[in-house]
């Protein structure tokens, strides 16, 4: 009997001392993403089951608005909070050439693809331009309009919005000058193919903002993913940029009257990027590896028309999860021939000059 009641201590104090080092690998991570209906889509894809999956690990969504003033400042203090920060790939190229994120060797630390793929080999063709990002959806940013504010005239093409004759009102424009300068070349008569090497010129930045100031007067400026559909519901705009993604709930999920323009439609790769001085790397590396796998990104697009970065996952994109709507002619990938890719190492090299010209420019 003794010998039982022994066993039995040894074996609850086991369980004990299991349970004190459970306790304290638990981890809380705070990840950074871009919020609204694209938060959404990571949680029900891959936070929820993580954290189902790995009960010691938390995952705390932080919403911001994109760029790296924060992520900088944070670097330079050497108090860094942010574990995992969701980025497109220009400031990925930016924030590792300074140094603020860790560069990942991707093929030992990310998931192969399902059929075995290498992953550098699994992950979309032009997606792996910098050593500290992990690709995870291709989306877009378009251009919408309200289906009822031009009496019964159908805007049909991008530069439709630099036409105040036809198509009057408000635009909600990105406060941003990515993206807007290149449109703004396109209305003008630049070819797509041509719009960066005339972007490289002096005469064309200077063209870009000319043509910009055209319809000046009429832009309502956003920072937040969230506001254009919002100006666009409350009749405060006619037209407005946003990401696909958005614009998708609006009009399936929240029925508005809004109708897309893929004609123009920017492209760009967003994904991970791991902060270089962050202080749960290996929780973090643990985290992205299994959100960015095969299943994990076709699971994504679900809920939101973004198309997953590698090729494993296409073939597994099927219907949204809760509107029962096929996910495919949702995807900007599917209108790629009207539209164009950022030129990422362009806006690498000439963001800084290009916002501090762009800001001067708003208060002209």
């Amino acid at each position: 009997m003794q010998k039982i009641i022994k066993n039995l201590v040894l074996s609850i104090t086991g369980i004990a001392i299991a349970g004190m080092a459970s306790s304290a690998q638990a981890v809380d991570l705070n990840v950074v993403s871009w919020g609204g209906a694209y938060t959404a889509s990571q949680m029900n894809a891959y936070h929820k089951p993580y954290m189902k999956a790995n009960p010691s690990v938390k995952l705390n969504s932080i919403d911001y608005s994109g760029g790296l003033a924060e992520m900088r400042a944070q670097t330079e203090s050497g108090n860094v909070t942010w574990d995992l920060v969701d980025v497109v790939l220009s400031d990925a190229i930016t924030g590792c050439d300074e140094g603020m994120f860790r560069p990942i060797k991707i093929d030992k630390e990310m998931a192969a693809g399902a059929d075995g793929t290498p992953a550098s080999k699994d992950f979309l063709e032009g997606t792996l331009l910098s050593e500290c990002f992990i690709p995870q959806i291709i989306y877009s940013t378009t251009f919408a309009y309200r289906t009822d504010a031009f009496g019964g005239k159908k805007p049909t093409k991008m530069s439709d919005v630099f036409d105040l004759k036809n198509f009057p009102g408000k635009r909600a424009l990105q406060k941003k000058p990515i993206n807007n300068l290149e449109w703004a070349l396109i209305a003008d008569g630049v070819p797509l193919a041509k719009v960066y090497d005339v972007l490289d010129t002096d005469k064309g930045k200077d063209r870009a903002f000319a043509k910009l100031a055209t319809i000046k007067d009429n832009v309502i400026w956003w920072t937040e993913g969230a506001v254009p559909p919002q100006l666009m519901a409350d009749g405060e705009a006619v037209f407005g940029t946003g990401y696909n993604g958005r614009w998708f709930s609006a009009i399936n999920e929240e029925k508005q009257p809004f109708s897309m323009l893929w004609d123009g439609q920017v492209l760009d790769i967003d994904g991970w990027a791991i902060p270089a001085k962050g202080k749960n790397v290996d929780a973090v590396m643990k985290f992205v590896k299994y959100a960015t796998d095969t299943q994990r990104l076709a699971d994504q697009a679900k809920y939101i028309p973004y198309g997953p970065a590698r090729k494993s996952s296409i073939p597994m994109v099927s219907k949204h999860a809760t509107l029962g709507i096929e996910m495919n002619p949702h995807m900007p990938t599917s209108y790629a021939d009207q539209g164009f890719l950022t030129n990422f190492s362009w806006w690498a090299d000439n963001a800084d000059e290009m916002n501090e010209r762009f800001a001067a420019w708003l208060l002209q």
